[in-house]
């Protein structure tokens, strides 16, 4: 009996032993916009043909590495291996990591999606043994709130800086979050030019530019967070080493930074002393009511505008209304904004014109409007009032309640219907000029024989353009080379796309040198070599400075590795490929 046990327990553990397992473990499943995540992709047997997610969302900052552990304890065989990626997210929000797969003894196996919750910047604990750490003590990014404590609807700046010591370059920048402004009113200014100023930072010399301009209004009072602006830079950090020519040489290294959380307190409006018609206007204003005429006929229109100007949150608040007599047939306005919003806040003016058309003759008062609004400078309260306006209606029909002209003022006259032929808009008439159109048959025209005739006429091209296409198909050779040089324009068109981008550009472009040459030199890949170019180059008579300048171009995409380029350079190579390429062209026999 305790035979039988010990053939089970040994067949449960060669089973157990047996099972594959593949799964994707993250080092964390919450993590802030500027930190990093690691997941690893593990498995218990050894397999082929392994695909990674698209880690959409996320950017590949290191790997994919490869891990292998092989050991013994116990007499019990343990065995993993491990593809490891470390990603930095792009945005914040919910993602789902989709699954990976491996074939394992002809099986594939996937692992479970990953939901990753990324959330805005954190502070996170400076590591002197980290590689960025030299670029964290470098670059600064800084936002500078104009003031701290505005009142409710004061206009207040932030500006975004990028503090940068003498000693460290930037190469390019992408943003991973923008500031979403909760109870903000928010407009960005448009920053036209880059400058680098001098300056200093916590009493060091640095220099700064300026990377980003917004203007808020704060639309609730209490405390209230702006987000931080976090950015994705390449940062040009000094090494030890040195050129042969005494300069210390640069490292490019990835550096994520944020402008940090700032908190305003913002205070309420005072209540002692707010007018009634108080609508939240807050800055400094001129207000006024005009009319385009003062006297006019029934059977015309006026306009009456309405219009607030000076500098404050000219969008943030209504217009007063008219208050007009019964008697005028008033139309709904047509609101108007000529605003203009600097690091000062909005400045210009808002208007509501109304359309209005008399029924009767007489005289129409347009009556006082009062507008309010809160005066910063003062921290009072100021109502403007408009003037009475008196509209003389000359010509029309009078009352039929009080044939006086004080009776068109009488808010209890009943409307009556005027005379139906529309001359109360005739202010607003336009002429129209009317173009008469002739109408043409198409039966027998010159269009019609044309197209009738242009089959007949197609004929021979096509028969043409044919017997070229077999002959193209036929010249085997030529074909393989238009194939390779087709090839190499494609990389050299994917290098022009990504300029600036110093790894994917210098890669672009080597494959493209290498395409060709496959083509014109009938070399295979693993024949390639600086010394056999040369010499092949030559003996198919390919000029030497030519020659020169090609090997030079191999050399920069290798030493792109290892060193700093800048745009101007990656745009010199681009134009010397092309002007390379195009010279062996014409050379080469």
């Amino acid at each position: 009996m305790r035979f039988k046990l010990y053939i089970i327990a040994f067949l449960i553990t060669g089973l157990a032993s047996a099972q594959v397992t593949f799964e994707a473990k993250v080092s964390k499943k919450k993590l802030g916009v500027n930190e990093r995540l690691r997941i690893d992709f593990v498995m218990n047997k050894d397999g082929d043909n392994f695909n990674p997610p698209s880690f959409q969302n996320f950017t590949i900052v290191g790997g994919p590495s490869q891990a292998i552990n092989n050991s013994w304890i116990n007499g019990v065989r343990s065995y993993s291996k491990t593809y490891s990626y470390f990603l930095a997210p792009k945005k914040r929000g919910s993602f789902t990591i989709g699954q990976s797969s491996i074939e394992i003894d002809g099986e594939t196996y996937k692992t479970l999606p990953v939901k990753i919750e990324v959330t805005a910047a954190v502070d996170k604990p400076k590591d002197p043994n980290d590689p960025n750490y030299i670029a964290s003590k470098n670059i600064h990014l800084v936002a500078e709130v104009s003031k701290t404590n505005p009142y409710l609807n004061e206009a207040i700046t932030v500006v975004y800086k990028l503090y940068i010591s003498p000693n460290t370059g930037v190469e390019t920048w992408r943003e991973l979050d923008n500031p979403r402004y909760n109870d903000f009113w928010s407009q960005n200014i448009n920053v036209k030019e880059l400058k680098l100023v001098n300056s200093t930072y916590k009493g060091e010399d640095y220099r700064y530019v300026v990377l980003r301009k917004t203007v808020l209004y704060p639309q609730k009072t209490g405390k209230l967070n702006i987000e931080p602006l976090t950015l994705d830079i390449k940062v040009q950090v000094p090494t030890n080493r040195r050129n042969i020519f005494g300069d210390r040489q640069m490292r490019v290294v990835h550096r994520t930074v944020a402008a940090g959380n700032r908190t305003i307190n913002v205070k309420p409006l005072p209540e002692q002393g707010k007018p009634l018609d108080f609508s939240g206007a807050v800055g400094d204003f001129n207000f006024e009511v005009v009319t385009n005429k003062s006297e006019l006929k029934a059977t015309e229109a006026l306009q009456a505008t309405v219009k607030v100007s000076g500098k404050g949150n000219l969008k943030l608040f209504e217009l007063p209304k008219l208050t007009l007599p019964s008697s005028l047939e008033v139309y709904e306005p047509e609101h108007s904004e000529k605003v203009t919003t600097n690091l000062t806040g909005m400045r210009g003016n808002i208007s509501d014109a109304y359309t209005i058309v008399p029924s009767y003759q007489g005289k129409y008062p347009i009556p006082q409007v009062s507008f309010s609004y809160f005066d910063l400078k003062s921290k009072t309260y100021k109502t403007l009032t408009s003037d009475e306006i008196v509209i003389n209606v000359t010509e029309g029909p009078t009352s039929a309640v009080a044939g006086t002209t004080s009776a068109a003022t009488n808010e209890g006259v009943a409307k009556q219907v005027i005379d139906p032929s529309g001359g109360q808009f005739s202010s607003f008439k336009t002429s129209t000029t009317l173009v008469s159109m002739e109408t043409t048959h198409f039966f027998k025209t010159k269009l019609f024989w044309s197209l009738l005739l242009l089959p007949f006429l197609a004929i021979p091209l096509v028969i043409f353009i044919r017997h070229k296409k077999d002959e193209r198909d036929n010249d085997i050779e030529g074909n393989k080379i238009r194939t390779a040089s087709k090839l190499a324009r494609k990389y050299l068109g994917e290098a022009k796309k990504v300029l600036g981008n110093k790894e994917a550009f210098y890669n672009a472009m080597e494959r493209a040198l290498h395409n060709y040459l496959k083509a014109k030199l009938k070399i295979e890949t693993s024949d390639f070599s600086k010394d056999k170019i040369q010499q092949l180059l030559i003996e198919k008579s390919v000029k030497e400075e030519t020659v020169v300048e090609f090997l030079e171009l191999l050399t920069s995409c290798e030493l792109a590795r290892y060193t700093p380029f800048s745009n101007v350079e990656m745009q010199q190579d681009y134009d010397k490929a092309a002007r390379v390429i195009s010279a062996i062209d014409k050379q080469i026999k």
